[in-house]
């Protein structure tokens, strides 16, 4: 059993070589500033047409 588990290693080392080295987590994170209006705000009277309600769909 050992010996198979061996063999299964050595043929999987010779097809597929190593793993590729780490990335680091600096090198997957890219920043950058949000391209929004500058005058964003929230504006409470207008934040309702934001949102999907059934009693406004139906009129109610």
């Amino acid at each position: 059993m050992d010996t198979e588990g061996a063999m299964d290693a050595a043929v999987r080392q010779a097809r597929f070589g190593r793993l590729p080295e780490r990335i680091g987590f600096d090198r997957m994170v890219q920043e950058q500033a949000a391209n929004g209006p500058s005058g964003a705000s929230y504006n409470p009277e207008a934040s309702w047409n934001q949102f999907s309600c059934l009693a406004l769909d139906l009129g109610l």
